[in-house]
């Protein structure tokens, strides 16, 4: 569900060129000596921009489609990711597993969810052999259909077949871990190796849920009126971090209200807030106003990188910016003019995955990115 607002977005606006390889250690020294922009050698389009003091290198993985929300393994060694790109033989969001190492330039990579349905926020489980991911097969084959718009505002669907199944790197579906009516999805794994936060609307709202590894022990987290989502672990596992959407006058209410009963939500007003893993101690953490979403912990424990367009007069650009936990300190990490968002540390914290319209030739594809991180 996360990747269809970066697909709405970026339907508005267009960005830079196609085709990349790997900048030189020569060309990022660059940016360092003279602030100059880190140009892709093929294309000469900007990889990096001079106030990108956080990246100290960055190669472009994905090569067309929308690709994003791209997850770690334990080990570092290996990458999950969603990618929708129609010459990999998918008509919607499916599952894609690569090395860290690789690109897409030249081939495509293993699909390991079963094609069927649409897909959504894949994760891996610390055994590194098996992802957790949601998913509409078991309703239908056929991707659902996508609402864009709803009386003229941007929404996103929250397709009520979604269930969240663990598989086997090569695909086979091992386990079922929801089965509750309604919205089931957005599951991310702990760093402990112990717990899933997810949404779920069993409760009649969209709330967070912890349950163990093999689905049992589910606990609900928030029960706000509001979307909550995009949950993410701190390192040390003892927090969450995460967006939502906290309806407050009559009218706001009756239209998030009305909105959920079709199976849709409103994502351009959404801040982010911050709780213990037993969701005690619960704070919003932005008050920026706009868009404020894919939120995740730098490896400190200490600060938030997220994406938002609260700087923005027309709903874009979305840029990456640096939190303190107490809401303080904020810092603009990506400069450019289109769309930077689902930044994912690695586990040992040097490098950064997300996905931006940079270098994409002036057309829609959101496609994912490595930096190696400085601080």
């Amino acid at each position: 569900m996360k990747i269809v607002y970066a697909i709405i977005i970026i339907s508005l606006f267009a960005s830079c060129k196609n085709g990349v390889k790997e900048t030189s250690k020569e060309s990022n020294n660059e940016i360092e000596k003279t602030g100059m922009a880190v140009l892709d050698p093929q294309t000469n389009d900007t990889l990096i921009y001079p106030e990108e003091k956080h990246f100290k290198n960055i190669r472009q993985v994905t090569f067309g489609g929308d690709n994003a929300e791209a997850y770690w393994s334990f080990d570092d060694s290996k990458l999950i990711f969603q990618s929708n790109y129609k010459n990999w033989g998918v008509n919607c969001d499916q599952m894609f597993l690569m090395n860290a190492d690789e690109n897409f330039q030249e081939k495509q990579p293993p699909m390991i969810s079963t094609g069927q349905g649409r897909t959504t926020c894949s994760y891996f489980l610390p055994d590194g052999e098996h992802i957790v991911y949601g998913s509409t097969h078991l309703k239908d084959e056929n991707c659902p259909e996508v609402p864009l718009k709803k009386e003229g505002k941007y929404v996103w669907p929250v397709y009520d077949s979604f269930d969240i199944f663990v598989a086997d790197l090569k695909g086979n579906i091992t386990a079922q871990l929801t089965k509750e009516p309604g919205y089931d999805a957005e599951a991310t794994v702990s760093p402990k190796g112990d717990k899933i936060v997810f949404t779920s609307m069993r409760s009649g709202d969209l709330e967070l849920y912890t349950m163990d590894l093999d689905g049992k022990n589910v606990k609900q987290i928030t029960n706000e009126l509001g979307y909550d989502g995009g949950a993410f672990f701190s390192p040390d596992g003892s927090k969450l971090i995460f967006r939502a959407s906290r309806p407050k006058t009559e009218e706001e209410i009756k239209e998030y209200k009305d909105l959920l009963a079709q199976g849709l939500v409103q994502p351009t007003e959404m801040e982010l807030f911050i709780c213990n893993d037993d969701g005690s101690e619960l704070k919003q953490l932005t008050h920026l106003g706009n868009a404020n979403w894919a939120p995740f912990f730098h490896p400190s424990g200490k600060k938030i990188l997220f994406s938002s367009n609260f700087e923005a007069e027309r709903g874009f650009p979305f840029n990456l910016y640096l939190i303190d936990l107490d809401g303080k300190n904020l810092e603009r990490v990506t400069h450019g003019e289109t769309f930077d968002a689902f930044p994912v540390f690695s586990n040992d914290g040097k490098k950064l995955a997300f996905s931006s319209n940079r270098n994409n030739g002036g057309g829609r594809d959101t496609n994912l990115f490595i930096a190696e991180w400085q601080d």
